[in-house]
């Protein structure tokens, strides 16, 4: 005899969408989960492909600009879905029940020190395995040939003018630069992380691959992101702190672009 889950309620007692009482059980089945994690990634792809590279490059601005657009018009009705999970669960816009690890077991300054040493360690990591990436580029994906496709940390902007790198750095900063890397933190760690089937101590890993699959649009970074991102996804899975993950991929993404910005006005780049 197998045990049936309780029905889900709201905080005032009332039966929430069995589409958000499915969404927000303690753990999903293997099939939604693997679904939840790559889903968002094809259509982003689609978005990319169909409709904001052409317009992008229509326009005359690097194809930088138009994964920006693809990947606000997926994850932000991403996180609209979020807030309605909160609204069926609490009754009111809130992630309460939604997002696990939002108990901050870790102290400010410990805190502080991880994210840190998680920024330095996902910049170093990130820029020196950019020849790995693109050897696996010229190796395998040379097949690959939307703009802008290619190993280089630069090529969604290479061949623009200085003036149009610039615009489209700062037009996307607060999107590419904090709220996008955010709203995936969210997703990925805070809702699908700890609803992974029982994988026990495997969990990060998986997560932290599925995560990295779900960008379709660049396979021949696959390996070093498994490399810079799993030391945060571990420590979010062992610490019970959301935050640990947050502060390190909106950091270091917010770091990197501010810095790309000041470099190319400065004329340093």
């Amino acid at each position: 005899m197998t045990n049936t889950p309780s029905p889900l309620t709201t905080t005032a007692g009332r039966r929430i969408h069995p589409v958000a009482e499915l969404l927000l059980r303690e753990r999903h089945p293997l099939v939604l989960s693997l679904a939840l994690h790559l889903v968002p990634g094809a259509l982003i792809t689609a978005v990319y492909l169909l409709f904001a590279e052409p317009f992008v490059l229509s326009v005359g601005y690097p194809p930088f600009l138009a994964w920006a657009i693809a990947l606000t018009a997926v994850l932000g009705p991403l996180l609209l879905g979020l807030y309605w999970l909160g609204h069926q669960r609490n009754g009111r816009l809130s992630l309460r029940g939604v997002l696990h690890y939002t108990g901050r077991p870790i102290s400010r300054g410990k805190l502080t020190a991880l994210i840190a040493a998680l920024i330095v360690w996902m910049t170093v990591v990130s820029l020196a395995l950019v020849p790995m990436d693109n050897w696996f580029y010229d190796q395998f994906f040379t097949w690959i040939q939307y703009k802008g496709a290619g190993g280089s940390a630069t090529t969604y902007l290479d061949g623009y003018s200085r003036t149009a790198v610039l615009v489209t750095l700062v037009v996307c900063l607060p999107f590419t630069g904090f709220s996008l890397p955010l709203v995936e933190e969210l997703y990925f760690r805070g809702f699908l992380l700890p609803r992974l089937p029982q994988l026990g101590r495997w969990a990060p890993l998986v997560n932290t691959v599925l995560f990295t699959v779900y960008h379709f649009w660049s396979p021949w970074t696959y390996l070093s992101k498994v490399i810079f991102l799993f030391p945060a996804v571990w420590l979010v899975w062992r610490k019970h702190d959301l935050r640990i993950s947050i502060g390190m991929h909106p950091g270091t993404a917010l770091l990197m672009a501010s810095a790309g910005i000041i470099a190319l006005a400065l004329g340093v780049i």
